[in-house]
């Protein structure tokens, strides 16, 4: 079966089936670093390149790429992931020692359930966000979701640094996830590389509508989406990202569901004045209602 095929019917498949307490940094069990941690906004990319190498797939070469940069120039004591798979009522901090991994897709090939990544949780630095946010639940009922494995498995593959995710409050504003991610800036002194994964432009149901045709080519719109997120992020108006529903015509269209957008809005609150942002993977898109736009906060 040809990739485009397959994306078409692995798609298909998957679519059938506030206020904040203070703050107050309680990190001092970390040491302060020489240098603050940079943040990562990312793609976690499709579900049906998951058995791809990173030889087979570019996106997957420049996370590798990045991980090495990453652990070359800062002692990453931890990563924190913010992924759009894991959405609750609430907001919830994963707290156990050890990490599930988690194949929440389906419909695919026995061999994409035949990939295993096997990472540390980081317990202490978990209750450490509890402490930091007090209104967080702490949980051990979650693990690593696609959201976060897939993309850990080329930045980080010796699973030599422990993660833990925070989920999504689905039924949050997005000025809720913006604040909540200023609240969580004390963590980039102590060595946690904060990671928001999403998808700034993600439709299932538009890219179903083409896929039935078996058309896999782009509509033309994402391409003046993904011009405008990044002409905000270039001139920092996080505000209009913040009101992404309702500050471009097409926000709506290419953001239906807040889950797989608002990680964007985690990483952009923990954003320093003086910190660049650099996109190290922009590609046009490259199937309808979707997009890969990734950058790193430092």
């Amino acid at each position: 079966m040809e990739r485009k095929e397959f994306i078409k019917k692995s798609l298909l498949a998957a679519l059938a089936m506030n206020t904040l307490g203070g703050l107050k940094a309680f990190t001092d069990n970390l040491p302060i670093q020489g240098k603050r941690m940079p943040v990562l906004f990312t793609s976690h990319g499709n579900p049906m390149d998951i058995p791809l190498s990173k030889d087979e797939r570019p996106f997957w070469n420049t996370l590798f790429e990045l991980g090495i940069q990453l652990k070359n120039s800062y002692d990453v004591k931890a990563a924190l992931v913010i992924s759009a798979h894991w959405c609750t009522k609430g907001t919830y901090i994963n707290i156990a020692p050890e990490q599930t991994q988690i194949f929440d897709y389906y419909g695919f090939p026995k061999h994409y359930y035949n990939v295993y990544y096997h990472a540390k949780g980081a317990p202490q630095i978990a209750h450490d966000v509890k402490k930091i946010i007090p209104s967080i639940n702490e949980t051990t009922d979650w693990g690593l979701d696609h959201g976060a494995w897939p993309m850990l498995m080329h930045l980080f593959p010796e699973a030599d640094v422990p993660v833990f995710q925070m989920s999504i409050d689905y039924y949050a504003n997005p000025s809720y996830h913006f604040e909540l991610g200023k609240q969580l800036k004390s963590l980039r002194e102590k060595g946690v590389l904060i990671i928001g994964s999403g998808s700034l432009i993600h439709n299932l149901q538009l890219a179903s509508q083409k896929m039935r045709k078996n058309d896999m080519t782009p509509y033309g719109w994402e391409e003046e989406y993904d011009a405008w997120l990044k002409k905000q992020l270039n001139e920092r108006n996080f505000e209009a990202l913040i009101n992404y529903e309702n500050s471009h015509r097409l926000g709506k269209l290419a953001a239906p569901t807040p889950d797989h957008f608002v990680p964007i809005l985690y990483s952009l609150g923990m954003t320093e004045a003086s910190d660049e942002i650099v996109y190290f993977y922009e590609e046009k898109p490259t199937i309808p209602a979707f997009s890969e736009r990734s950058f790193i906060i430092q």
